[in-house]
C-alpha cells in the first residue's frame, strides 16, 4: 500500500465490532472482527486496529480514510444517557413536547402512556419573540432575558440547549442571535438550534428533533473526539467519516454539529452494500436482510433505489406502535430493525409458548457457547447444536464455542419444559427466530405497498446467512445473494456509499402563486448551503437532486416530487410542477384530482460525491478443479422441521465461478456460515457472490 490509499470501514454492533480494510493500490480486502466493548466502544476499535495492524503492519499510516457506523446515538435515546438538556422557546409553546401531535397511538388502551420528554418541565424555557408563518416579526427577541436564562440554566447543570421558536423556518434571525449569544457567553454548553437542524413545518416535530440532537451532541461529539485522538496517536494522517441513517456518508465534523443524522449508521451501511452488491449483480429489487447478534434488520430496495423517509420514531414505549415514541424528522433508510439475533434468548412464556427475544445475552456474557458465563438459549447456542455451525470454526477458529454448554442451556430452558429432544428444542427456537423476522417483513413490506414476490434477498451479517434459507422460504422467496465479507457487510457498505448531505426547508405556498424566481432562488441557497458540508474535492462529480413535498390543499399528507437541474428551470414553469406532482400521485393512489389545488410544502436539495477510491471487487478466474476441491469435511446437521442429514462443509474461498453446490450443504468462512437448504442450489458468479436459487413452492 504506497501512499496513503487504504481506507478502513469499521462497523460497531451489539454483539461484535466489524473492519474491512480495502488497499487502493491492489483492491486487496481485509476483514476483522472483535467482541464489542459496550462500556467504552471505542475501545473495540483500537482492538481490532491493532489485530489488524498485526496482519498489515502500518496499514493505518498509510490510510486515507476510516470511515465508522455506530449505534451510539440510538442508544443514548433509548437508555436516556444523553446530556442534561434545556429547551429554550417562545413564550406559551413550553408544553410541546409533552401536547405531541395530540393523537392517541392506541385508541382503545385506557391506560396509554408516553415515554417522558427528554427535558423535564422545570428545564423548559420561554423567552418573549414572535415571528409569523410567513416570517414577519411580530415581537422583537428580547435578548436582555438571556443573562438570566444563562444563569439558570448553569445552576441546573445543564449541558445542552435546544432553541425552537415558533415559525423559526420562515424567520431563523432570532434564534441565530441567541445561538451567537450562547457561542460568546456560554461556548461550553452545545447549542442546537431548529432552523439548522430542521428548519421545517409541524411544530412538535421540530421541537423533537432539535431537543434529540441537543441531548446527544455532547456526548456524540465527545466519542467522535476519543476515536480522533486515539486515530492520530495510532499515527493516522487522513479523514475521519460517520456513515449516516440515510446511507451516505459525512465528516466527522458535520456528525459532531448534526448527530441526529446518525440514530441508524450502522444498519444504512448493510444497506447501502447491498444495493452496490445488488447493481454487480443486476438485481434491482432487494430484501436487505441483516441479522446480527442482537437485531435483524430488514430494508426494501426498489428498482436499484434506496427506500428513504423523514418519519421516523427512536425509543418507541411500545415497540410495534407508531406514535408512541420520540419523533425524529430527517432522512432514514426505511428499513425494519426487529430484536431478533444471534444472541436473542428463548425462553418459555407464562402460557407455556415459546418466545424468541428482544431480549439479547449481547456481547457480555454472550450465549451459553461462547463460554463467558451465559446460561440462558439463544438462538447461536441453537444453532450450534443442530450442527450448523462448527464450534471450532467459528470466527476462523480464532474464537473456540463451547458445545456442552449450549446442549446444557437449550435442554434446560427449552427441552425441559416443553418435553422435547435438545435438537428438536433447538430446531424451535431456530424457526420461531425465522417465523418472528417473516412475520415482521410482512407487514414491513405490506404498509409500504410492496410484496416479497419479485424480491431477490440480500443475506449478511453474522446470523444472516445462517438464517436466510429458512426466512426466504417463508417468504416465498426464490433467490437469495450472498456476497463476498457478507458478516461484515455494514462495515463494507461505508466504503463504497456515497458521501452524501442534504438541506431542506419549508417553503408553503399555493401553487398557483408560485413564484418561480423565488423557488429558483431558494434550491439555489439550499444548494450552497449543502455544498459547503461536502468535502471541497473539486477533482470529484457531486451529483445533485432537487425535490419537492407538495399535496393537495386540505391534505396532511405529502408527495415527494422530483424538480429538474439548474440548466433546465429557466424553462420550467407551475404547469410543469402540477404534472410532475400528478404523475407522482397517480403512482401511489392511482388517481388524480385536477380541480383541487396544489400546494408547495417543503424543498430538499440533495449532493452526492462518489468515495474518492471506488472499489471494484476483482473478477475471479472461473474454476480450474472440481467443486469437490472446495469440500473442507461434512457433518450431520439438524435440519429444521427436516430430517437430520449429512452436509457436506465447503470452504467459501475456495469456491470459483462455475462451481454449483446442491443442498443440504453448509459453506463455511470466517465471519459466518451459509445454509443451503435441501432442494436448493448454489453457484458462484464472477464477483464471488453465491447465488442461491429456491426450489419453487408456496411458502412454508
Amino acid at each position: 500500500m504506497r501512499g496513503n490509499t487504504a481506507r478502513l470501514g469499521c462497523d460497531i454492533g451489539g454483539t461484535f465490532t466489524d473492519f474491512v480494510l480495502i488497499d487502493g493500490e491492489t483492491g486487496a480486502l481485509s476483514v476483522e472482527k472483535v467482541l464489542t466493548t459496550p462500556a467504552d466502544p471505542a475501545t473495540g476499535i483500537f482492538d481490532g486496529v491493532g489485530q489488524l495492524e498485526r496482519a498489515t503492519p502500518g496499514f493505518l499510516a498509510r490510510a486515507a480514510t476510516v470511515i465508522h457506523g455506530t449505534t451510539l446515538v440510538i442508544n443514548a435515546l433509548i437508555e436516556r444517557k444523553g446530556s442534561r438538556t434545556a429547551l429554550l422557546t417562545t413564550r406559551g409553546f413550553r408544553d410541546v413536547l409533552e401536547m405531541r401531535d395530540e393523537l392517541r397511538y392506541d385508541v382503545y388502551d385506557l391506560q396509554l402512556e408516553f415515554a417522558p420528554p427528554l427535558v423535564p418541565r422545570r428545564l423548559r424555557y420561554e423567552v418573549g419573540e414572535r415571528v409569523g408563518a410567513r416570517g414577519q416579526v411580530i415581537e422583537p427577541l428580547d435578548e436582555a432575558a438571556l443573562p438570566a436564562l444563562l444563569q439558570a440554566i448553569r445552576a441546573e447543570g445543564v449541558g445542552a440547549l435546544a432553541v425552537v421558536f415558533l415559525h423559526a423556518y420562515a424567520n431563523p434571525d432570532h434564534e441565530r442571535r441567541v445561538g451567537a449569544w450562547f457561542a460568546c457567553h456560554a461556548p461550553e454548553i452545545a447549542v442546537s438550534l431548529s432552523s439548522d437542524v430542521l428548519p421545517r413545518i409541524k411544530e412538535y416535530q421540530r421541537t423533537s428533533t432539535t431537543v434529540a440532537n441537543a441531548y446527544v451532541k455532547p456526548r456524540v461529539a465527545a466519542y467522535i473526539g476519543h476515536l480522533e485522538d486515539g486515530l492520530r496517536a495510532r499515527a493516522f494522517p487522513g479523514d475521519l467519516y460517520i456513515m449516516q441513517s440515510s446511507g451516505g456518508v459525512i465528516e466527522a465534523v458535520n456528525a459532531k454539529a448534526f448527530p441526529v443524522r446518525i440514530l441508524e449508521s450502522g444498519p444504512a451501511g448493510g444497506v447501502a452494500a447491498s444495493r452496490w452488491w445488488g447493481t454487480l449483480a443486476e438485481e434491482p429489487d432487494l430484501l436487505c436482510f441483516d441479522m446480527g447478534g442482537t437485531t435483524a434488520k430488514l430494508c426494501a430496495v426498489v428498482g436499484g433505489e434506496l427506500l428513504v423517509t423523514d418519519e421516523y420514531e427512536a425509543a418507541r414505549h411500545q415497540h410495534f406502535k407508531k406514535g408512541s415514541g420520540i419523533a425524529i424528522n430527517v432522512p432514514v433508510l426505511d428499513l425494519l430493525e426487529i430484536g431478533t439475533g444471534g444472541g436473542s434468548i428463548a425462553r418459555i412464556d407464562r402460557l407455556g409458548l415459546m418466545k424468541v427475544g428482544p431480549q439479547s445475552a449481547g456481547a457480555v456474557p454472550g450465549p451459553a457457547c461462547y463460554g463467558r458465563g451465559g446460561t440462558e438459549p439463544t438462538v447461536t447456542d441453537a444453532d450450534v447444536v443442530l450442527g450448523i455451525l462448527d464450534p471450532d470454526h467459528f470466527l476462523g477458529g480464532e474464537m473456540r464455542l463451547h458445545r456442552d454448554a449450549a446442549l446444557a442451556a437449550v435442554a434446560a430452558g427449552v427441552g425441559g419444559p416443553l418435553g422435547l429432544a435438545v435438537e428438536a428444542a433447538a430446531g424451535a427456537i431456530h424457526d420461531v427466530a425465522n417465523e418472528d423476522m417473516a412475520a415482521a417483513a410482512r407487514l414491513h413490506l405490506a404498509e409500504r405497498g410492496q410484496s416479497a414476490e419479485g424480491l431477490t434477498m440480500v443475506a449478511y451479517g453474522g446470523a444472516g446467512p445462517v438464517h436466510a434459507f429458512g426466512l426466504a422460504e417463508k417468504l416465498g422467496l426464490r433467490r437469495i445473494l450472498v456476497p463476498p465479507a457478507a458478516g461484515v457487510m455494514s462495515a463494507l457498505g461505508m466504503l463504497v456509499a456515497n458521501v452524501a448531505v442534504d438541506r431542506s426547508r419549508t417553503m408553503r405556498r399555493q401553487l398557483a402563486a408560485v413564484d418561480l424566481a423565488e423557488l429558483s432562488e431558494a434550491l439555489r441557497e439550499l444548494e450552497a448551503d449543502a455544498g459547503a458540508l461536502l468535502p471541497q474535492d473539486q477533482a470529484r462529480p457531486t451529483r445533485v437532486r432537487r425535490t419537492a413535498e407538495m399535496r393537495y390543499a386540505g391534505q396532511g399528507y405529502n408527495v415527494l416530487v422530483d424538480l429538474p437541474v439548474a440548466a433546465d428551470w429557466p424553462r420550467f414553469a407551475v404547469e410543469d410542477l402540477r404534472a410532475a406532482f400528478e404523475a407522482s400521485y397517480r403512482r401511489g393512489f392511482g388517481r388524480v384530482y385536477p380541480d383541487v389545488a396544489v400546494e408547495l410544502v417543503n424543498l430538499t436539495v440533495a449532493l452526492e460525491q462518489e468515495p474518492p477510491e471506488p472499489w471494484m471487487p476483482t473478477l475471479l478466474a472461473p474454476a480450474d478443479a472440481p467443486v469437490e476441491t472446495a469440500r473442507r469435511t461434512s457433518r450431520l446437521v439438524h435440519l429444521p422441521g427436516r430430517e437430520a442429514a449429512v452436509c457436506p462443509v465447503y470452504d467459501r474461498y475456495r469456491l470459483r465461478p462455475g462451481h454449483v453446490v446442491e443442498g443440504p450443504a453448509l459453506v463455511e468462512e470466517r465471519e459466518t456460515t451459509v445454509l443451503v437448504g435441501p432442494g436448493a442450489r448454489l453457484e458462484v458468479d464472477r464477483y464471488g457472490i453465491l447465488v442461491i436459487t429456491l426450489a419453487a413452492g408456496d411458502a412454508r
